[in-house]
């Protein structure tokens, strides 16, 4: 799976740390939250590109299952997605690249 464009037709790619595209599905990651490519701060910036990075090769390392749990207030998709039985978003949490969704963002900077 590749980044997604910056513009144009998005059909399978990430966006970012947490979001998705699937056959043009908007697709969020429903257990967690990364920082924001267009943070606040330049930390923030450098964790959400090495956050999208990693899911970016977590994605492309093998077969992948999508649980879809809902919508978001942003019509995304919400879902849980596994790689070998084991939650991405986990995945993400236990490398320092992602937090554990508590409901609300809380700031990276």
């Amino acid at each position: 799976m590749a980044v997604c464009p910056t513009s144009g037709q998005r059909f399978t790619c990430v966006h970012d740390g947490d979001s998705i595209v699937i056959d043009r599905e908007r697709i969020r990651i429903a257990d967690i939250d990364t920082p924001e490519l267009d943070g606040r701060c330049q930390d923030e910036r450098r964790r959400a590109v090495r956050a999208r990075d990693r899911l970016v090769r977590l994605l492309s390392s093998g077969d992948i299952e999508i649980r879809r749990t809902g919508k978001d207030r942003y019509k995304r998709t919400l879902a849980i997605i596994t790689r070998d039985g084991r939650s991405v978003g986990d995945i993400l949490v236990s490398e320092g690249l992602a937090r554990t969704w508590a409901g609300r963002r809380e700031p990276w900077c």
